[in-house]
């Protein structure tokens, strides 16, 4: 593919609460085996993207070890590959990414450096699987300036995304950021397609006027000057941005149908490999309607839960829609339900650990009750 790619992995959210103090959002564990960024390389590499730039900043220590290798995606190669960009700071330059357009403008030398006559540019928190090659066809079909990938979401509330309104031909004709009030169920997924050079133009234009964002600074400000198309999307999407997304993402994981078009048709969802040996069942264990990771050894009672590495479960404990992270540790007796535990939680025998679907209980990463 005559494209590049680009991965927007820098952003914090303070509605994921504990769950990213550590991490940041694009490495958010997923699918009891997955990072959130997997499903954006993977698409990336799928689609014959052969060169992808990753720009990260806040919390980006466990999003770098797990792209410590770019092998597990095909990005292992001397043309092309993967390039990590993080916050460069220099006398001429004491800024951290000020945006998502500034964090691009930062790096602009890789555009400029860069061949390929496209950009695609997408997040590292949402997980999906598209081919990025229809989406470029459409946008050379139309003759775009900028295609934005939209769903319709006619079910849904969409008072949290970009909210689109389209002629009859698929122009945007309005975009609304998180409206009150909202005139449209479609909304952006935030991925986009545009030429480099016309990418590199606006970047230079919008810089030295103080504006830093894609969204409001270029495709909302340019829209009527510039051609822009959505791409409507019909497959399955989600948007890891606060803690009852990321719960139900999770959750959507045990159903047969997500999960079969997610990790078991090709192409497949790539991450990087941990050599454990496989879950253990003891005498007594049971597991039902859950995802469980290798190296776990269960002795209670596992149902409709997401349980990742290297978990242990007592005997006579039950753990029912739950996340278990990696290396957490549930004693004897336990009762756990609708709650998300961080990595290496300890629950001590007898415990019990009780949410609700709508507002799962969270405990932070070491928490030891």
């Amino acid at each position: 593919m005559r494209a590049l790619g680009i991965i927007l992995a820098g952003g914090k959210s303070e509605r994921l609460k504990d769950l990213t103090d550590h991490r940041a959002i694009a490495a958010m564990p997923v699918g009891s085996c997955y990072r959130a960024i997997d499903f954006s390389l993977s698409n990336m590499a799928n689609s014959g993207v052969s060169k992808v730039a990753v720009i990260t900043q806040y919390n980006s220590r466990s999003l770098l070890d797990h792209l410590s290798s770019a092998k597990w995606w095909d990005f292992g190669r001397k043309q092309g590959g993967l390039f990590i960009f993080t916050p460069f700071l220099s006398n001429d330059n004491a800024f951290w990414y000020r945006g998502t357009a500034d964090s691009i403008y930062q790096n602009l030398t890789f555009l400029k450096r860069s061949n390929e006559p496209y950009v695609i540019i997408t997040s590292g928190d949402h997980v999906y699987k598209m081919d990025y090659n229809k989406i470029l066809e459409y946008h050379k079909q139309k003759e775009a300036d900028i295609t934005i990938v939209c769903k319709n979401m006619r079910d849904g509330d969409v008072s949290n995304y970009g909210v689109v309104e389209l002629d009859e031909e698929g122009r945007m004709k309005e975009f609304e950021e998180k409206p009150l009030d909202p005139q449209s169920s479609t909304i952006s997924v935030g991925i986009y397609v545009i030429q480099r050079t016309l990418l590199i133009k606006l970047l230079e234009e919008i810089m030295p006027e103080g504006r830093y964002d894609i969204v409001k600074d270029i495709i909302i400000r340019y829209r009527r000057k510039l051609k822009t198309y959505a791409y409507m999307f019909d497959g399955y999407w989600s948007n890891i941005n606060n803690v009852q997304s990321y719960y139900q993402t999770n959750m959507d994981f045990l159903d047969r149908e997500v999960r079969g078009l997610l990790l078991k048709q090709a192409p497949y969802i790539a991450t990087k490999a941990k050599d454990e040996p496989p879950a253990k069942y003891n005498v007594g264990a049971c597991a039902k309607g859950s995802l469980i990771g290798s190296g776990c050894i269960l002795n209670g009672c596992i149902e409709h839960s997401v349980l990742f590495r290297k978990v242990f479960t007592g005997e006579n404990s039950h753990i029912r829609g739950s996340i278990i992270m990696e290396g957490s540790y549930v004693g004897n007796n336990c009762v756990i339900e609708n709650a998300i535990l961080d990595k290496e939680v300890v629950v001590s025998d007898g415990k019990q650990i009780i949410g609700t679907k709508e507002n799962p209980i969270i405990l932070k990463k070491g928490t030891v009750v």
